[in-house]
């Protein structure tokens, strides 16, 4: 049993199980009922995502200075009471079911769910190598 952090939109793993999208907004264009058809997402989970503000740091960070003030940014709102439990819940369920968290990114480097990977691993989770 293991948690995969994955591109949404790209074609899910086999036994990859639920998908979980952690982004701020749902795909545009996209009607809701063809969310999982389409391997986007099963459900809809943007309390993972960094906030709005957090998010402008990401997309504008050119250097790897503005990259760590952005992931710095990011773990100290995870780091919030509902958030920590969210991150321990789900570290706990790679242990027992498969599951996928991701964002839309292009490159997971450059993405929260590189920062995301770390956190569950820091709390114990089964993390996919793929």
């Amino acid at each position: 049993m293991t948690v995969r952090i994955v591109k949404l939109g790209a074609p899910r793993a086999k036994d990859e199980g639920l998908r979980i999208g952690t982004v701020r907004r749902p795909p545009r264009g996209v009607p809701k009922s063809e969310f999982a058809a389409r391997d986007w997402y099963d459900i809809w989970f943007p309390n993972l995502s960094p906030s709005a503000e957090t998010v402008k740091l990401a997309h504008t960070a050119k250097t790897p200075a503005q990259w760590a003030a952005f992931a710095r940014k990011y773990r100290a709102e995870m780091a919030a009471p509902e958030h920590a439990r969210t991150l321990d819940l789900l570290a706990a369920l790679s242990h027992q079911t498969n599951f996928s968290v991701g964002c839309y990114c292009e490159d997971e480097t450059r993405c929260h769910r590189s920062v995301l990977r770390q956190l569950l691993a820091e709390r114990g989770a089964r993390i996919s190598p793929e």
